[in-house]
C-alpha cells in the first residue's frame, strides 16, 4: 500500500487541505485534493483515482512525486506545446470581432444592392 509521506516534508493532513484550497491552479488543486484524500484515509490510491477521475496511475505518480521531491513538486506547470494559431487578443477570449461588418465603401453597387441613401421613396 502506498503512503503518502508527510513528516519527511514536515507537513500535515491539514496542511495538505490547505495547500488544495489555496492552490492557485485548478491542476494543482487538483493533486493536493488527492494527496488528501489518501492521507486522511477516506481513500487509498486506486479507489482516489475513480473519485478525481483519474487512472491510477497518475495518482500513484502523484504520490511517489511528492514522497521523493516534496510539496512543491506537485505545483503545475506549463511544459510547453504549440503556440495558438491565433493568439487570442480580444477581452472575451474571442479572435473573432464582436461588431458586425460595415459595408465597404468600395462594394460594387450592382452586386451589393441597393444602398439606404439611394432607395426609391
Amino acid at each position: 500500500m502506498v503512503r503518502v509521506d508527510l513528516a519527511r516534508w514536515g507537513q500535515t493532513v491539514d496542511d495538505l487541505r490547505a495547500a488544495s484550497l489555496a492552490a492557485p491552479h485548478r491542476r494543482t488543486r487538483e493533486r493536493f485534493v488527492a494527496l488528501w484524500l489518501i492521507a486522511s484515509g477516506q481513500f487509498n490510491a486506486t479507489t482516489c483515482a475513480a473519485h478525481v477521475g483519474r487512472s491510477d496511475e497518475t495518482v500513484l505518480a502523484w504520490v511517489h512525486l511528492y514522497n521523493a521531491k516534496g510539496p512543491d513538486a506537485l505545483t503545475y506547470r506549463k511544459t510547453g506545446g504549440s503556440a495558438p494559431l491565433l493568439p487570442t487578443s480580444k477581452p472575451n477570449g474571442s479572435s473573432r470581432s464582436s461588431k458586425p461588418a460595415s459595408r465597404s465603401s468600395t462594394a460594387c453597387p450592382a452586386t451589393s444592392g441597393p444602398s439606404r441613401s439611394s432607395a426609391p421613396t
